[in-house]
């Protein structure tokens, strides 16, 4: 059974959809430890709740970025994971940290990358008119939401959207398509190479293995 270790910083809406793809065994692992980098967020409830080591580690205690990661990754690499899942976790990883997880570090991002990077997407996706949005689950690397994207799902947009209208739709895409990709990755199915994403031997092409769902 691979072991796997979830970072949040909030509500843990995508944390709770990765315990259940494991409790409903679609997903062949075991989340080890939830860590969380504020201390009352409710994503850290539904981790006691499931009963799973749940750890909070501040800013604060620490005199830096890279002080603050290598003390988180020791505290990973307790558990030993074959995957580290990023799930609304909202700090900025040292490179020594990327480096230490490369090709098994993974994040969902709510936008169909490259597209809007960064913070408040679904306002970017507002002001611009767009027609289409969505999410992009992608490998972690050194640039900024920049990593290789392994699978989106798309959205519409209506008119009269709020952003909190586009927040639901484009979770719920999360809640399915997160779990999927975390269980290839624990399968053996997903690597990183060469700057790109491969499932089940074949190169993806950069935005991914694209789903219509």
């Amino acid at each position: 059974m691979k072991n796997i270790v979830v970072l949040i910083s909030g509500n843990g809406s995508n944390l709770q959809a990765i315990i259940d793809g494991c409790k409903q065994k679609r997903i062949n692992g075991t989340i080890r430890a939830v860590f969380s980098n504020k201390a009352d967020v409710y994503g850290l409830e539904r981790a006691r709740e499931a009963g799973i080591p749940a750890h909070v580690l501040e800013a604060s205690q620490f005199a830096g970025r890279e002080a603050f990661d290598r003390e988180l990754v020791q505290e990973i690499d307790a558990y030993a994971p074959d995957v580290v899942v990023l799930a609304g976790y909202m700090r900025i990883l040292s490179p020594a940290f990327v480096a230490h997880y490369a090709g098994r570090l993974l994040n969902i991002h709510p936008s169909l990358l490259p597209k809007y990077p960064g913070l408040h997407t679904h306002r970017q996706v507002l002001e611009n008119g767009d027609e289409e949005h969505g999410t992009s689950v992608h490998f972690v690397t050194d640039e900024l939401d920049g990593g290789p994207v392994i699978l989106q799902a798309k959205v519409p947009v209506f008119d009269g959207d709020s952003e909190e209208d586009i927040t639901h739709r484009v979770q719920a895409q999360e809640h399915a398509i997160y779990p999927l990709v975390v269980s290839w990755m624990v399968d053996g199915r997903l690597a990183m190479r060469n700057g790109a994403a491969w499932l089940d031997g074949v190169q993806l092409p950069p935005e991914g293995h694209a789903s219509e769902a």
